[in-house]
């Protein structure tokens, strides 16, 4: 019996995973770290920390800007330290303004406000909080020092201005001027640089004979523009602004992009995997992660571009990249996939017990023995949502306890893989059939590795031979020719001119004719087409239009047929 899962948890082999102690951060969405600099016997840097992380344009009446200097060897705050916070976007100063607090972590107070009609946008930004006496011009508030649980009533300085009310990456400039002493001025300024992204929503349709189809870009990095949708390959393209200069590129750790589209348009529905590309280069499968879980109604195609493949795609396409000042970014959805899955839970590294976190590993069940496996890794919590920002390491271990794989991340400074999304992709080689284990450690989440989700599990999977080699995939079969007039029924049927039987003894006349093969006793139970849901023709509509291919519209019969929602005779 192949691909078959066992559902539980194994403590054998969990500690192939080493026990990881973090003493310095990473990026993140809503957070970067700078790199460290030399300070007499210390290695001290600056990390950069919004809550909520993921802001949203509109989304939010204010948000916390914390800013902790400390050192990286001992993980321990400076005290007393003086900061110059500057905020620019595009380019733009936003925000420029001398800050001091007593034990290292500064907590900022942002609340956007649009409508600058000044020549400068940093002319309109105002700044709240008193001049402390140690410090001069470096504002400060008196009063409950500043912790993860308490930024409704602590006392933090604020800032009101044009910051966070458009998306895009924001540059977070910091530079002390003073540590340990309020008066022990620094000779030479320390200075880092830490970046933020910030989303913003666009709306955009897709235009059909039968049904207008909304999508959502969900933008991390600078305002897209030229969306299309193209049907001969239903591929969505777009592209914003970015610059391709070695130098800027190597300061940039992520591009993250998100396209949502509802689970109703066939071309982008459950079980859907996609091909992205970045200025006609294709992207690694990593960089591309489909979300099916965080909404019943819409899928969301993440586009995260890490440094290294933003680094890949110029040297693939050379010097006359360098000059292109646009990223252009295109999504094509391909076949479904005989998807499988396990889950297990995560337990606590001292008692064993279980902790908030389950773990979902899937794949391709059409490839095993001899395929390179892309297998897909999501953490969720105790209420079903994924958990963003997990850092990670996993191993793929095969049933002689030969490790074929481990993955602890590329800097051995930042332990862990980080999953933005709460979901990676992780390519492992499948030597032979048998079954295997995979064991995951969980790190913890966001800049700090908060431990609240952090735990180890195991999950056996078997693999069989690999499908994929013997059996062609849909999109490699000739194209089934179906008469015209199917077409013109479907699209009939979609706009109400004929009734749900007339269009049903067309669907009888693909399986008589075996134009449309249903494999043996998968007809399920039902109540007949009397019952035929709604979006069906939608997708009906949209096949006849050619919004999507014959075999798309072959697989959603056969699906509704084996379901039972939809009866045929043969």
């Amino acid at each position: 019996m192949h691909n078959k899962f066992a559902f539980f948890i194994t403590i054998i082999g969990i500690f192939t995973i080493p026990a990881l102690i973090p003493d310095v951060f990473g990026h993140g969405l809503g957070g970067d770290q700078a790199p460290a600099i030399s300070f007499g016997d210390m290695e001290v840097t600056v990390s950069t920390q919004l809550s909520p992380s993921d802001i949203t344009v509109g989304e939010v009446d204010n948000a916390n800007m914390q800013i902790r200097f400390f050192d990286t060897v001992t993980d321990t705050n400076l005290d007393k330290v003086t900061y110059r916070v500057e905020v620019w976007h595009s380019g733009e100063l936003l925000a420029r303004n001398l800050f001091y607090d007593l034990d290292g972590r500064l907590d900022v107070k942002l609340t956007p406000k649009a409508d600058c009609n000044k020549e400068s946008l940093h002319q309109c930004t105002v700044y709240y909080g008193s001049e402390h006496i140690s410090a001069p011009g470096a504002l400060f508030v008196q009063g409950t020092a500043c912790t993860d649980d308490n930024l409704d009533s602590c006392a933090r300085p604020g800032i009101t201005g044009p910051i966070f009310v458009e998306g895009g990456l924001y540059q977070i400039r910091v530079d002390i001027e003073a540590a340990t002493s309020p008066k022990s001025v620094l000779a030479n300024l320390l200075s880092y640089d830490t970046f933020v992204s910030i989303a913003q929503d666009q709306d955009f349709m897709i235009q059909t004979a039968n049904a207008d189809i909304p999508v959502t870009v969900k933008t991390y990095y600078d305002q897209v523009d030229n969306f299309k949708f193209d049907q001969s390959d239903n591929s969505i393209s777009f592209d914003m602004p970015f610059d391709w200069n070695p130098k800027y590129v190597d300061l940039v750790q992520v591009v993250h992009e998100e396209v949502r589209v509802p689970k109703t348009f066939a071309p982008y529905g459950e079980g859907k995997q996609f091909k992205g590309y970045v200025n006609g280069i294709e992207v690694d499968q990593r960089a591309l992660l489909n979300d099916p879980y965080s909404y019943d109604d819409t899928n969301i195609v993440h586009f995260l571009i890490t440094n290294q493949e933003l680094q890949r795609i110029n040297e693939t396409l050379g010097e006359s990249n360098y000059i292109n000042p646009k990223m252009d970014l295109k999504l094509v959805p391909l076949s479904g996939v005989q998807k499988q899955s396990t889950e297990f839970y995560l337990v606590d590294t001292t008692n064993y017990e279980r902790v908030p976190t389950t773990v979902n590993i899937s794949w391709d069940g059409s490839l095993g023995a001899g395929d390179e496996i892309p297998f897909e890794i999501a953490f969720f919590d105790e209420n079903r949502d994924l958990i963003r920002d997990m850092r990670y390491v996993v191993s793929f271990i095969d049933q002689n306890d030969t490790v074929l794989e481990k993955f602890m991340g590329d800097n051995p400074q930042i332990p862990g893989i980080i999953a933005s999304e709460g979901i990676d992709v992780k390519k492992i080689y499948a030597p032979s059939q048998g079954v295997y284990r995979i064991d995951v450690r969980a790190l913890g989440t966001g800049l700090s590795y908060d431990e609240t989700y952090a735990g180890i599990g195991s999950g056996i999977i078997e693999l069989g031979p690999s499908l994929g080699k013997t059996q062609p995939t849909p999109e490699a079969q000739p194209p089934t020719a179906i008469p015209a007039w199917i077409k013109n029924n479907a699209g009939w049927w979609a706009t109400e001119q004929i009734d749900d039987d007339s269009f049903v003894q067309g669907i009888q006349y693909l399986v008589k004719e075996n134009i449309l093969k249903i494999p043996p006793t998968s007809q399920g139970l039902g109540t007949g087409s009397n019952e035929i849901p709604a979006w069906i023709k939608n997708n009906a509509g949209w096949w006849a239009d050619g919004a999507i291919d014959d075999n798309s519209f072959i697989q959603g019969i056969q699906y509704l047929i084996k379901e039972g929602i939809m009866k045929v005779q043969s």
